[in-house]
This record gives structure tokens, C-alpha cells and sequence, in this order.
């Protein structure tokens, strides 16, 4: 590791909103948003985000509800529950706070080990490893390390991180530094499918290039994934200016947000319950649809917009609700905006 590494990370992305007028509080904030994230869709909220929510007290007092329609568009809504336990616990048990002892930090619900190092390097400035997917891959190159992607090879850079045999300089070049550069580095040279070794600051020191960096971090293959086909029926109910509604258990997906009614009209996976099934609706597949994927299953949405009275497979009264009110779904929100002819 190098100055020049770290002189390249500063010409070109000093200007990212968070590395601006930084805080513990926006670290955390940031670091949560740009898990399985792209930098672009973060660039999109994290301003207004903050403005809204300038403090971890004013977090705090949020209800889920609100935090889930601040957090539209970043997807991955398990992190803003995340984030808002984190804000509401330290307020509580810090005085708004956030304390810089690894232990202590990933004891906060909501604060894993991920998050941890991060606070600590990137917010505090204090020796520790922020360790990503994009600094595990670059310093697997770097060093050539080759234990198993995954834990087996985090454990390796954590273990020879603490015995002094990798990032020997943290001190020298600045943990925060070091560790946002690492980022920048994986995220925009360093790639997993591409590694534009030419262009790379660390390209003369690092012993991936000189062989094959596509090669590392080693991956054990996996035995392909199961997938399944979903046709289901997205019931569209209006009166006067709101929509037939309910809220998803904390047991389903999507905890927590708003869909419309939403049945199973046939799935290739014989075990699938997250709605109830419709018998003998074979004739609703040929309603128009819109495609949507989670986890394992491609989803065609059948869309039917019919009135109450009409809903005779109903098993529970409908709940109207002001779209601007709930955070609703994507599926079901595209569903609503192809009704409408919304793009």
C-alpha cells in the first residue's frame, strides 16, 4: 500500500456528500446505505436523508413507517430497520453517543461486525478493517491470499490484519484513507469480472497482477441455485382517492410494508405460502401482468381492478389507505402504475 493509492482516491472521489462534514452519525448512516448498494443510488438520497434527519436523536424518534418511506429506493429494507434500532439504542444507552469499542458496538442491535470496523476506521480514524466485498477481493489480490472467498478468507486478512502481515502502514497513510481507498479501488478498477491492472496505483507491488488477478479470491462452486415461477393475482380495490391495502407480517416478506391483496394463482414450488391460494383460477393467468423477481422465484403479477363487491374470495374486510401514507411495495406499486399508465 502507497501513497500513490491514496492521493488517487482523494483526486478522484473526495467530493462523495459523505466524506464532506463528516460525523460518527453520517458514517453510520452511509455505511448502512451503501451496503449492496451502488454509490450512484446512494448519491440519490443520502443529502436528503441527512437534511431530513440531521442527528442520531432525530432518527431515533422516527416511527418504522416513516423510516421505511425515507429509505424508498435503496431496497434491502431489513438495513433501514437496521439503522433505525442502531439510532434508537444508542440514543437511549449512549446519550446519542456512539461508542468506539468494537465489543460495545456490535452489541447494538442493528450494528453488525461489518458496520463496526467501519465506524471505527472510516469514522473515527482508528486501526481496524472495514472489510467489504471490495477489500476482500483487493487485498486477496494484493497479497495473493488464497483461502475461500467468504468467512474462510475474512477470517485470514482479520488474522493477518492483527499480526501485523498486511496493511503494515495503516498508520502512516490513515485508517480512514487506507480503507476508503481500498473501496474506491474494488469498486472502479479492481473489479470481480474485470481488473484494469494498467491504470491501478497498486498495480507494480500487487502479486495478483503479475500472474492472473481475475483468478483470486478463490470461490468454491456451488451447485446451481433452485428456481421457481410465481403467478400471482394483485387485486386493485379504489375508493375515491385510496387503495384496498394491508400491511406484511413480520413473518413474510417485506416485513412491514403495504401490498395490495395479493393471492397465488398457480407456483412451481409446492411448498410456497406467503399468500393464500386461489383454487380453480386458472382463467385469471391471462390477465395482464407485470414481471418482478425475489429470492429464488420470477413473479408474474396478475393485475385485477374490480370493486369490493365483487370480491367474494375475500376472507377479511379491505382497509383503504392513502398512497403518500404507507410505504408500499414494489411489486405492488408497479402494479398501481401500470393500471394507471404510469411509466
Amino acid at each position: 500500500m502507497n501513497q500513490k493509492l491514496i492521493q488517487w482516491s482523494e483526486k478522484n472521489y473526495h467530493d462523495l456528500p459523505w466524506r464532506k462534514n463528516r460525523s460518527l452519525y453520517t458514517t453510520l448512516v452511509s455505511e448502512i446505505m451503501l451496503q449492496q448498494t451502488t454509490v450512484a443510488t446512494v448519491l440519490k438520497k443520502f443529502n436528503s436523508f441527512i437534511l431530513k434527519y440531521p442527528t442520531i436523536q432525530s432518527l431515533a424518534e422516527i416511527s418504522e413507517e416513516e423510516m421505511l418511506r425515507a429509505w424508498e429506493g435503496l431496497g434491502y429494507y431489513r438495513r433501514a430497520r437496521n439503522l433505525l434500532s442502531a439510532a434508537q439504542e444508542i440514543t437511549l444507552n449512549y446519550a446519542g453517543e456512539i461508542p468506539l469499542d468494537f465489543n460495545q458496538l456490535i452489541a447494538i442491535k442493528g450494528i453488525g461486525e461489518y458496520t463496526a470496523n467501519a465506524l471505527l476506521a472510516i469514522g473515527a480514524n482508528k486501526k481496524a478493517l472495514a472489510l467489504d466485498a471490495n477489500l476482500e477481493r483487493v487485498i486477496a489480490r494484493y497479497y495473493h491470499l488464497t483461502s475461500f472467498k467468504g468467512p474462510l478468507l475474512q477470517k485470514d486478512i482479520y488474522q493477518k490484519f492483527q499480526n501485523g502481515e498486511i496493511c503494515q502502514n495503516i498508520h502512516e497513510l490513515g485508517p480512514r484513507q487506507m480503507n476508503e481507498a481500498l473501496m474506491d479501488l474494488g469498486r472502479v478498477i479492481c473489479k470481480a469480472n474485470t481488473a484494469a491492472c494498467e491504470i491501478c496505483p497498486l498495480q507494480r507491488s500487487c502479486m495478483a497482477s503479475r500472474l492472473d488477478p481475475l483468478s483470486l479470491p478463490l470461490k468454491k462452486s456451488s451447485p446451481d441455485k433452485e428456481k421457481h415461477v410465481l403467478h400471482l393475482l394483485r387485486v386493485i380495490v379504489i375508493k375515491g382517492d385510496k387503495f384496498a391495502c394491508y400491511q406484511k407480517a413480520d413473518h413474510q416478506w417485506l416485513a412491514g410494508q403495504f401490498e395490495l391483496p395479493t393471492f397465488t394463482l398457480h407456483s412451481t414450488d409446492q411448498n410456497f405460502s406467503q399468500y393464500p391460494e386461489l383454487k380453480n383460477a386458472e382463467d385469471l393467468t391471462y390477465l395482464p401482468y407485470v414481471q418482478t423477481a425475489i429470492t429464488k422465484y420470477k413473479i408474474y403479477n396478475h393485475i385485477l381492478l374490480a370493486d369490493q363487491e365483487e370480491l367474494g374470495f375475500l376472507t377479511k374486510p379491505l382497509k383503504f389507505f392513502d398512497l403518500g401514507d404507507i410505504h408500499l411495495s414494489t411489486a405492488s406499486q408497479k402494479c398501481i402504475n401500470f393500471l394507471l399508465k404510469k411509466p
